[in-house]
């Protein structure tokens, strides 16, 4: 059985993926409930505002959010210590790397569309690409 923890990238585009290449066992962060939170006011189209707000809806009614807490924040510290090692900024995807933490700290898999933008993660974290 397969256990993992999936980013923002694989919620919003959840019914475009085939359900075998997700795990059997799926959660999401509190930070990407957040990230979710924020998307219908991030744009000023009414069609999309109503669609991000459909899936932060299904996001809240479907999982229950693990939180980014003590261990995740001591995780983020390994997290942080990958991306200067490959040379990476930490500052620009700041939401992704909380995210990335809070798998480790709860020893999931991350489940991302954004392998690219998790490089350098790879020694601290099993990341599969859907």
């Amino acid at each position: 059985m397969t256990r993992g923890l999936l980013d923002t990238s694989v919620v919003i585009d959840h019914d475009l993926i085939d359900p075998a290449r997700l795990p059997d066992e799926s959660a999401i962060s509190a930070v990407t409930l957040a990230e979710l939170a924020a998307g219908p006011h991030a744009t000023d189209d009414d069609g999309e505002r109503a669609r991000r707000q459909d899936r932060l809806q299904w996001a809240a009614s479907t999982f229950d959010p693990l939180p980014f807490d003590t261990d995740a924040a001591r995780a983020y510290g390994r997290v942080f210590a990958a991306m200067r090692s490959a040379g990476r900024s930490s500052r620009t995807r700041l939401a992704d790397l909380l995210i990335a933490a809070t798998a480790i700290a709860y020893d999931l898999d991350l489940y991302t569309r954004n392998a690219a933008d998790l490089v350098g993660l790879d020694e601290v974290l099993r990341i599969v690409e859907v």
